[in-house]
């Protein structure tokens, strides 16, 4: 994003959005406070979370008619009387379902750069993002905003094992990420699928088979351990004499693989077409 700030939110972060409670803080929240129509607002397109439960917006709505909206929607201004939401989006959709009319927001002037770190941050720390929607969020602070994975790990509370295993999903064919997606895999599913090399195929079993996370790890193993070789029999001396009588019979290199009661197969090995021809010649007399 052109003009995007490179110096990192970090702890500050609490205070852009409502969370800091120090004096200072509380003070500062109280002169931008306000209360303004519902219509108003506008979804940040940068925000993370693009799949919204529609139990867990019904929960919340229902909270909103008993209690009203306790917590203001962070907003920034766009123009035109209108404002864009930087952290509050579900608030606002779960308040619409409660036909609240209008919501008490504080007000940020933010930069494009710093609305987006702020929407990504807060919606790892906030919210249940299913795994894709979390990694893609991974993406854009690391692209963005120039953070390493341990910076990230430090500045919303997760390991940087969390960090790297997560953004490994982004590798995943759209087909799987689409299952996440959907809530049909994990992400423990899905990161015993990413080193795999037929992770699609590998998907659809879990799924018809409904595996554990377990099971799917196990799964995984066994499709990408080096296949194992049994060695083979040791032939018995009547199968290499015999062998040895056809070879010498026909001048060139016999093998036979004797099965029992099944039968087998004898092969003759040639170099050249000319010692193919005189084997064909030999045969049809």
């Amino acid at each position: 994003m052109t003009g995007a700030p490179k110096k990192r939110l970090g702890r500050g972060l609490a205070a852009l959005i409502g969370d800091d409670t120090s004096e200072d803080a509380v003070l500062q929240d109280v002169r931008t406070l306000r209360h303004m129509p519902i219509e108003l607002l506008r979804a940040s397109p940068n925000n993370p979370r693009k799949h919204f439960a529609d139990a867990d917006l019904e929960e919340l709505s229902n909270s909103i008619r008993d209690k009203g909206l306790l917590q203001p929607i962070v907003v920034r201004p766009l123009g035109g009387g209108e404002y864009e939401i930087v952290a509050g989006e579900r608030r606002w959709r779960a308040a619409q379902r409660a036909g609240v009319h209008d919501v008490p927001v504080l007000i940020r002037e933010l930069s494009d750069g710093e609305a987006l770190e702020i929407a990504l941050i807060e919606n790892i720390q906030r919210t249940d993002l299913n795994p894709l929607e979390e990694a893609r969020a991974y993406g854009l602070l690391l692209e963005q905003f120039s953070y390493t994975q341990q910076q990230l790990a430090e500045s919303i509370g997760k390991s940087r094992s969390h960090i790297a295993n997560t953004l490994r999903l982004l590798s995943l064919p759209e087909s799987v990420r689409q299952q996440i997606e959907e809530g049909n895999l994990t992400a423990g599913h899905a990161r015993a699928l990413v080193s795999t090399d037929s992770p699609a195929e590998l998907a659809d079993r879990i799924i018809k088979l409904g595996l554990s996370v377990r099971e799917a790890e196990g799964l995984a193993r066994e499709a990408t351990s080096p296949k194992t070789h049994r060695p083979k029999a040791e032939k018995d001396a009547d199968t290499k004499a015999l062998e040895k009588i056809v070879s010498e019979a026909i001048g060139l290199k016999v093998a036979i693989a004797h099965k029992g009661s099944a039968g087998g197969t004898m092969q003759i090995s040639y170099k050249t077409l000319d010692q193919l021809e005189d084997i064909c010649k030999r045969l049809q007399s």
